[in-house]
């Protein structure tokens, strides 16, 4: 098996010479190191590369290359290998001229290029080291040679074998698949037995499991202890920003902490493929990176965690609350924190429902991007969810084609966003339009597109995904958990009436006491990340004041509510 490549390119020969000594020094035994001059002698590289199925991991491009090819080489680079990190080379005093440095934050702002590396300056440059051992880590989780991979065997691509790699994803679990008929597949298939069972899960110590349930999945990922416990001191609903920020603030400080999820970690947050405005990120970072990280850390504390277990009841016993869920176990807690955020809205067309996981996705393009290269790719849905998706897919597909129902692109994307993707030129975005038809032969191949007027079109189509907004999970709820008019959470000064006690509602207390409301199901949240991330910290704070039997100082409650949205913004 050959080596993946780190190829850099630089047209001065001292500086290229330092980076590839640089590279030689410390990667040399686990990737093949090339370093070119010329820009187009490293196209062709790159092209012969991609034909015969080598892999390359980065390409480093000198900022100083002024050919056209030169100026153009980090951008061609998507298409031939998708999943190589792109970074340009600048000299360390790049930033005191001012229009070298907007040209290199206007590329990173349109998708051209990831990020920036500035030159090695010596011997030991841990900066530059640091740089190029962050492009290595996404690019192994990406092709999912980072250790600790579980293998799915299954028939075909479809199907249950889908379900449980969207399972994996969902519980961070780093997973590849294979056919059955591969000779990868039939050696995992002969190691596991003649008893076998289609799909198969086979685990990182060489066991495995037949056709297993996404319960048994979430049992095998949370650990025998988690599960043999039956009563905390906080139980958090829902594993997304603000369910996995109070799982760390709550176990670092001593909580004991359960947090229960009826899918996996990140909730709508995984459909975010780049991050790129959130703090301390700068060069950005994938909505489920970001979630697998937190929930590292929450593990870490001490934290457990029970994914795919639906929570079906609140109720209070006593001075505990508790929880009943859908296998029949209860916990208890003396708080619990509602995180549970919105779920997709569907696009209620029958013929696109039944081609679910074969074409039509609801959340964006985690895993089946590369899957789509030279391929026709649809986004239905305008915020920056849609964006974000439409930009990545652009790396893969020949096409990608953004559908939004509304008039104008800047109406519920950020503007960074609207400028990147109106300057990807296979990137088409149609107004006024909206999906009401499709389907194909066992897999997407056809969509039925509406326009303003009311004329219908049909257009070939191989992958749809739909990010038309959500709806906050409060179904199960008791009744006695009081909602405003789109079935949000009311919480703190807003809960008015249904408050049942002399005490005020503390700032995100719900009409239920010791019972809070954080992230994108509170009604008036702010539906960012780093919103949904404060308020999961500000509510493990206002839980120490519910055990404390304190009343927190922070004024009246209106003006406590205002400002943990300052805080959390």
């Amino acid at each position: 098996m050959r080596l993946p490549v780190l190829l850099a390119v630089d047209d001065d020969r001292d500086a290229l010479d330092d980076v590839e000594t640089q590279l030689a020094r410390r990667y040399a035994h686990d990737y093949r190191i090339e370093s070119l001059g010329d820009p187009d002698e490293a196209l062709r590289m790159l092209q012969e590369l991609a034909e015969s199925g080598e892999d390359v991991a980065l390409v480093l491009a000198s900022s100083t290359l002024s050919s056209e090819a030169g100026r153009h080489l980090l951008e061609r680079v998507r298409r031939l290998h998708p999943h190589a990190g792109r970074a340009l080379l600048v000299p360390a005093d790049v930033w005191t001229d001012q229009s070298t440095a907007d040209a290199i934050r206007d590329s990173m702002a349109l998708g051209r290029i990831d990020y920036y590396v500035p030159r090695p300056a010596g011997r030991f440059d841990e900066v530059f080291h640091e740089a190029i051992s962050s492009f290595l880590l996404e690019w192994a989780r990406e092709r999912s040679v980072v250790p600790q991979t579980v293998h799915v065997v299954g028939e075909s691509w479809s199907g249950r074998a889908y379900e449980l790699r969207e399972a994996l994803g969902q519980c961070a679990a780093p997973h590849i698949f294979c056919l059955a008929e591969s000779e990868t597949g039939r050696d995992l298939l002969s190691r596991a037995g003649p008893d076998a069972k289609l799909p198969l899960m086979v685990l990182p110590d060489g066991s495995s499991v037949s056709d297993p349930s996404n319960a048994e999945i979430a049992e095998l990922i949370a650990g025998r202890a988690v599960m043999e416990q039956d009563d905390f001191d906080v139980l958090v609903v829902g594993s997304g920003p603000a369910g996995l920020s109070a799982a760390v603030y709550g176990a670092s400080e001593g909580l004991r902490i359960l947090v229960v999820d009826e899918g996996g970690i990140g909730g709508q947050v995984r459909s975010s493929s780049l991050i790129r405005n959130y703090l301390g990120f700068p060069m950005g970072i994938s909505g489920s990176r970001l979630a697998e990280q937190a929930y590292e850390q929450a593990v870490s504390f001490g934290a457990g965690f029970l994914f795919m277990h639906r929570v079906t009841a609140l109720a209070r016993s006593g001075t505990r609350l508790v929880l009943s869920i859908e296998d029949g176990r209860r916990v208890s807690a003396r708080a619990v924190i509602l995180a549970t955020g919105a779920t997709y809205r569907r696009l209620a067309v029958p013929s696109l429902e039944s081609l679910r996981g074969a074409g039509v996705f609801y959340g964006g393009p985690a895993s089946e991007a590369s899957a789509l290269k030279g391929k026709e790719a649809f986004i239905a849905g305008g915020g920056n969810s849609a964006g974000q998706a439409a930009l990545h897919l652009a790396r893969y597909a020949r096409h990608v084609t953004l559908i939004l129902r509304g008039s104008s692109l800047g109406a519920g994307m950020s503007h960074y966003l609207v400028q990147a993707v109106e300057a990807t030129p296979n990137v088409e975005v149609r107004l006024g339009t909206t999906v009401v038809g499709g389907g194909g032969d066992g897999h997407l191949q056809q969509l039925v597109l509406r326009d303003s007027s009311g004329e219908d079109e049909t257009v070939a189509a191989d992958a749809l995904f739909v990010l038309i907004g959500a709806r906050p999970h409060v179904d199960w709820l008791p009744p006695e958990i009081a909602r405003d008019a789109h079935g949000f959470l009311l919480t703190g000064a807003d809960v008015g009436a249904h408050w049942p006690l002399k005490r005020s509602p503390l700032s995100f207390e719900t009409s239920m006491p010791c019972v809070l409301a954080a992230g994108d199901v509170r009604h008036g949240s702010v539906k960012r990340v780093a919103s949904a991330v404060g308020a999961g910290a500000i509510a493990v704070q206002l839980v120490h004041s519910l055990f404390a039997g304190e009343e927190p100082h922070f004024g009246t409650p209106a003006e406590a509510t205002a400002s943990a949205e300052t805080a959390s913004a």
